[in-house]
């Protein structure tokens, strides 16, 4: 007897049906990852317009600032050239004591992190460090030597800058001898006595306040530069050549000092011309803002197929297991909660920090999933098993996303373990009696 062919195919479909669910997932799935795409852009667009806050703020109060010097500067001609060469005399003791008093300014809903630094830096120069120039001390123009101080942003200086040397007091006056240096700075004249070496050995005092954002840094100039800050924000970010020789951290603030030897950079204490980089070993603290939570949102979303993913994974094992049909349109529906948790992780971490965002995003979302799949099966347990699911899985992705450094690593323990635990459970479905009682919508 023949069948008819449209029986064979109904059949086929019947026989088959988990088969073609579990594709119609995997293409959902897919789908899926394109409003997850677009939350990554949303974040991309939030960030800058945090930089463009940042910007606007740090151009009204002031950018970050490097300090290098003061340095003399000592002019000399040479034969065959218009323009005067410089010879760069750096101290023989630099100590800098400071205090950085921080502030946090709002452009709408992002902060800023800025700082009022008052400093004082007291020193000496060695005459005998100038003869190792190259640069024979007949050939200088004295009279034309110049203390200069490198400033990144001058708009930052809140105060009237003079230097006690050898007890005379020279006041300094914007602008550099020139950009062998740095490009941006402050200068003083200090006519010297032809050949008067002396003169270079006594010491200097002078205060420096600057206001910048974001970040401070040093030149270690000195023969032995000894660097003293102290603060009262909560959250410093050590960085640059050289790490803190001593450091206190505490939620009241930091102190941090560093002694560094002309042994531990690159450029002498004395050289005519440009042939050093004086910044090559330049070190800093950086004000490290918590709030800045928009790497750790774009991590998470780089985990969304896994979220999506797994979440699907476990509805069709209930599929299967209960022999109760899911409509697409619910796995559509549960997808979706999945999604908007990252545009709700996004939003709350801009208002609070982001673990706590985390913790409220999370929360919905379960919640929610937990709520409708109790409404849907009708079965408290099914629901309650689902939430823990979740939660254990939510708790995952944090702690990979947290740990930096061993993300990777506990990344992929994770997914070898979610996958032994998926194999385990599958093999107690009887994959080839599904079709007998197959009720698949």
């Amino acid at each position: 007897m023949e069948v008819p062919e449209n029986n064979l195919n109904t059949s086929f479909f019947s026989r088959y049906a988990y088969a073609f669910k579990a594709i119609v997932i995997v293409i959902m799935v897919m789908v899926l990852l394109i409003p997850a795409s677009m939350i990554t852009d949303v974040i991309r667009e939030r960030q800058d317009r945090q930089t463009s806050a940042v910007e606007e703020v740090s151009s009204r109060w002031g950018y970050e600032q490097h300090i290098t010097g003061p340095i003399l500067a000592i002019p000399y001609t040479v034969a065959g050239s218009a323009n005067a060469t410089y010879v760069y005399l750096l101290p023989e003791q630099l100590k800098i004591n400071g205090e950085l008093l921080p502030q946090k300014l709002k452009r709408g809903i992002f902060s800023v992190a800025v700082y009022d630094a008052k400093m004082q830096l007291s020193g000496t120069f060695s005459p005998a460090a100038l003869y190792k120039s190259g640069v024979p001390p007949s050939a200088l123009k004295w009279d034309q030597a110049s203390i200069i101080m490198g400033i990144t942003d001058l708009r930052g200086i809140d105060n009237q800058v003079k230097m006690v040397w050898n007890g005379k007091t020279f006041p300094f006056s914007p602008g550099v001898v020139n950009t062998d240096l740095f490009k941006s700075g402050i200068q003083s004249p200090v006519s010297l006595a032809s050949g008067d070496t002396a003169a270079l050995a006594g010491s200097f005092t002078l205060e420096l306040g600057v206001k910048g954002s974001g970040r401070i840094s040093f030149s270690p100039v000195g023969k032995t530069t000894t660097v003293h800050t102290s603060s009262s924000w909560p959250d410093p970010s050590f960085d640059g050549a050289f790490p803190p020789k001593d450091r206190r951290v505490d939620p009241k603030g930091f102190s941090a000092s560093w002694e560094i030897q002309d042994l531990n950079r690159e450029y002498p204490q004395s050289w005519a011309g440009n042939k050093y980089d004086i910044h090559s070993a330049d070190f800093g603290i950086k004000f490290f803002m918590p709030a800045e939570s928009y790497q750790q949102s774009i991590r998470a979303v780089k985990y969304a197929i896994l979220v999506i993913g797994l979440t699907f994974i476990i509805f069709y094992f209930i599929e299967l297991s209960q022999r109760r049909a899911i409509h697409p349109l619910q796995y559509a529906l549960v997808g979706l909660a999945l999604c908007i948790f990252y545009t709700l992780l996004i939003s709350i971490s801009e208002q609070l920090n982001f673990t706590l965002a985390y913790l409220i995003a999370s929360g919905l979302t379960i919640g929610l999933i937990t709520l409708y799949v109790a409404s849907a099966y009708k079965n408290g347990r099914i629901a309650a098993g689902i939430g823990a699911t979740l939660l254990l899985l939510y708790g995952f992705i944090y702690v990979i996303i947290s740990a930096e450094d061993q993300a990777l690593l506990m990344g992929s323990i994770g997914l070898f373990l979610t996958l032994a635990a998926i194999m385990y459970f599958s093999r107690t479905i009887k994959w080839d009696k599904l079709s007998e009682k197959s009720t698949v919508q």
